[in-house]
């Protein structure tokens, strides 16, 4: 399955040091160009940088140029420039998934027809594979820098871990 990833999760599961889990998942994640630029060289000194540059040098993460640059445009009064790139280049492609974070980017890449999981979808279904052993865990990680997790969201995955339906 062709897997494209916006910058936020990339940089998310670098941070828990779990990107490896993309790969462990789907052997290959393709990303634009813009988020390439915006994750290594915009955020050269930045945590996640380095993993990342080095997932490309290996191949598991692949660069890839979009070729409707007009559709990018189109989409950038709503979307930031990386989330506009891996919505067209999944389409361009025909991606099985698109993985992003931001609100308005997942119901956009809903509304043209993409399938769409985020960075706690990402652990989620690491945990189901048995890929991880406790994805709660990793998700108060993910908090502990920032990353927003709703309350409603925390209640309903805890229930699901209680019931054994993850």
């Amino acid at each position: 399955m062709k897997v494209v990833s916006n910058a936020p999760p990339l940089i998310a599961l670098s941070l828990i040091e779990k990107l490896y889990l993309l790969e462990e998942l789907w052997e290959e994640i393709i990303i634009p160009e813009a988020v390439y630029y915006e994750v290594v060289i915009q955020g050269k000194r930045k945590p996640g940088a380095s993993l990342i540059e080095k997932a490309v040098e290996n191949r598991w993460i692949r660069v890839l140029q979009i070729k409707k640059e007009n559709a990018v445009k189109f989409l950038l009064p709503i979307l930031d420039y990386g989330e506009a790139e891996a919505i067209v280049l999944a389409q361009e492609i025909q991606a099985g998934l698109v993985i992003l974070d931001n609100i308005e980017s997942r119901l956009f890449a809903h509304q043209v027809g993409l399938k769409v999981i985020g960075t706690i979808g990402v652990i989620l279904k690491a945990y189901e594979k048995k890929l991880i052993k406790h994805p709660l865990e990793e998700i108060y990680k993910l908090k502990s820098y920032g990353f927003y997790v709703g309350d409603n969201l925390l209640k309903y995955i805890k229930f699901l871990l209680q019931e054994r339906k993850l």
